[in-house]
């Protein structure tokens, strides 16, 4: 059976969530977190081992609240993200207090997966149809090998993935009549308003939106070889850094981006219709809680999810 693994990136600091460690609140009627949710999908879709990459400061409230329990159930294994594991040459500027981004997060797997692999963020929730279209591209259409990266993006509703409580940062897509993505702008400070929708580039200045957008959040299906790509990038990215840069963060979306506008990488891009929901501010928590509950309501979910 072809290995297919889920990669969550759990390494946040959380620091708009008070303090706390806000992927693991518990949201769930039995005290499931909001990953608990993301892992019994993969898994119902096909996939087949988890790995989920943390802080080594966090190791052990992890496995306690969750680690111990998902290993009775699917192969687990862990990457540690940390702000000084650096390529040979390079130092932490002084100031620098978070990791690198995604894209470092990312490369802290490399040796843990055998074939193509799923990364998702831990404290979003994605709904079941986004794992069950990206496992399906992977074991039936995914190219392994190849001058260009075969890649796949579970792609949701800009209006599906609004926080009520602030303002959020989305990776807006442009996607062909094929369906393949053209390119993915980082695009912060979206917000509905009365007057509509607001946001901002990288440099403050207005951007215009609509509701129906594709966006990216980050539920990327990559090959195995997309992590040679990382590791190659990780030390070009350090030495593009300005002097006093202590901010600069080496993010999945721009990485693949660079690739797909360099001809280097085609993704093709899966729509869901599901309602992303996540706890980004301390006050998201009660709408997350609804919402499960709402879902089990409904029949998605039973009342005790891993029974």
């Amino acid at each position: 059976m072809k290995e297919t693994t889920l990669v969550i990136m759990a390494a946040g600091i959380g620091s708009r969530f008070g303090g706390g460690i806000k992927q693991l609140a518990p949201v769930g009627p039995g005290g499931e977190i909001i990953m608990d949710y993301s892992i019994h999908d993969a898994l119902e879709a096909g996939f087949n081992k988890i790995v989920f990459i943390i802080r080594r400061d966090l190791e052990k409230d992890f496995k306690e609240i969750i680690g111990s329990r998902i290993e009775k159930i699917a192969p687990v294994e862990y990457a540690y993200q940390e702000l000084d594991d650096l390529p040979e040459g390079f130092t932490v500027p002084e100031g620098r207090k978070k990791p690198w981004g995604t894209g470092q997060a990312v490369l802290t797997v490399k040796g843990l997966v055998k074939g193509p692999f799923l990364v998702i963020n831990a404290d979003d929730y994605y709904g079941k149809e986004g794992f069950r279209l990206i496992h399906d591209y992977m074991v039936r259409e995914m190219k392994e090998d190849g001058d260009v990266y075969d890649i796949c993006m579970g792609a949701f509703v800009l209006a599906n993935t609004l926080s009520d409580n602030g303002a959020v940062t989305r990776g807006v897509c442009r996607v062909s009549d094929e369906g393949i993505l053209e390119n993915v702008t980082e695009t912060y400070e979206i917000r509905m308003t009365p007057e509509g929708l607001k946001a901002q580039d990288e440099a403050g200045n207005p951007v215009s939106l609509e509701p129906g957008q594709p966006v990216s959040m980050n539920m990327w299906g990559l090959p195995e070889s997309f992590l040679d790509e990382l590791e190659k990038g990780f030390p070009e990215f350090l030495n593009s850094l300005s002097d006093g840069d202590i901010k600069s963060e080496y993010l999945l979306p721009k990485i693949i981006d660079k690739l797909v506008q360099s001809g280097r990488a085609r993704v093709k891009v899966l729509n869901t219709p599901d309602k992303w929901f996540g706890v980004t501010y301390k006050e998201d928590k009660q709408a997350v809680v609804d919402a499960i509950r709402e879902l089990i309501r409904q029949g998605v979910y039973k009342e005790k999810l891993f029974s």
